[in-house]
């Protein structure tokens, strides 16, 4: 193949404890794969010294690196900035204090050419603070109801590798400005594409920090971003006529994340006791018998009364 075939972006926010090691992976993931990459870092306004180590590595490493700065605050505004520069046939969205498996980048890229996919799902490590891990499956396209269980999921977006003319074709871009900002859009994609695959493997290291943008030990007024992640979400659904069909999983995606993920910051926080009015007013608004939600229905009386639980708080 002629050209780069992968673009990996980077945003990057005060990871300067975190940066080395992911570029690390990425460089040895390359020069396994021998694949043609760049890679586009995206500073964000960095107020640590991730700057200073991004330049570096770029500096001292054979790895074609862009370093570029991005002074629209947020994740989705570095993404969005990395993709407008990305040249690759494929992207990659990584995230700073991250790493990437070994044969990854290989894995993923022959995936991709063999099925001539749109998207790539891949399986995740996901590592807590206590050391302990657990395995984030990819959905597969031999599953049944595949798509059903690809909005259910709620994926982040660097479990995917995407064909960049498939991106760029559907106008696709994250939502500035807030948190919970792949949330927005990832659920919807598969909407668009029936070239999807998988690669069922722990491929990428997901560290859940306690400093990341999810994990503060403080109230955070970007907590609420989740409602107007989940109405736009909702949108997307709607806009392309598919709401309907996919009632149940939109409802149970909403279910998870305002009574039972969200619900655990909104009860942190004195602030947070408007999360759960806002939830209530939300659900009523979308899905007002989200008590009979048939997924809902399958899980174990525990979570069940604790979803309800977290409803009337």
């Amino acid at each position: 193949m002629s050209g780069v075939t992968l673009s990996v972006i980077i945003p990057v926010y005060n990871a300067e404890k975190y940066l080395f090691s992911c570029l690390k992976s990425v460089f040895k993931a390359v020069a396994l794969s021998k694949v043609s990459t760049e890679v586009i870092l995206v500073d964000n306004d960095s107020t640590d010294g991730s700057l200073l180590v991004a330049k570096k590595f770029a500096k001292e490493t054979p790895l074609k690196i862009q370093v570029l700065e991005c002074h629209t605050k947020g994740a989705a505004a570095a993404r969005n900035y990395g993709v407008s520069k990305a040249s690759g046939k494929y992207i990659w969205f990584v995230d700073a204090d991250d790493k990437i498996s070994d044969h990854s980048i290989k894995l993923l890229v022959c995936e991709a050419e063999k099925t001539r996919a749109d998207i790539v799902m891949m399986g995740a490590t996901r590592m807590y603070p206590d050391r302990h891990s657990d395995y984030l499956s990819a959905v597969k396209p031999s599953e049944p109801s595949y798509k059903s269980r690809f909005v259910r999921y709620g994926a982040g977006p660097w479990q995917f590798l995407f064909l960049r003319s498939w991106w760029a074709s559907h106008g696709f871009s994250f939502k500035e400005g807030i948190i919970h900002e792949d949330m927005e859009m990832i659920s919807s994609l598969i909407l668009y594409t029936d070239r999807f695959s998988a690669v069922d493997k722990p491929l990428y290291i997901y560290y859940q920090n306690d400093d990341s943008v999810l994990h503060k030990a403080s109230w955070d007024p970007h907590y609420l971003d989740i409602f107007p992640a989940l109405t736009g979400l909702f949108a997307r659904f709607k806009e392309v006529g598919m709401a309907d069909k996919y009632h149940d999983e939109l409802e149970w995606f909403f279910i998870w994340n305002l009574l039972i993920d969200s619900s655990r910051d909104f009860a942190k926080f004195r602030e947070g006791r408007v999360g759960f009015k806002k939830s209530r007013e939300i659900l009523k608004k979308y899905f007002p018998n989200w008590r009979k939600n048939r997924f809902l229905r399958e899980k174990p009386l525990k979570l069940r009364i604790r979803v309800r639980l977290n409803y009337h708080k």
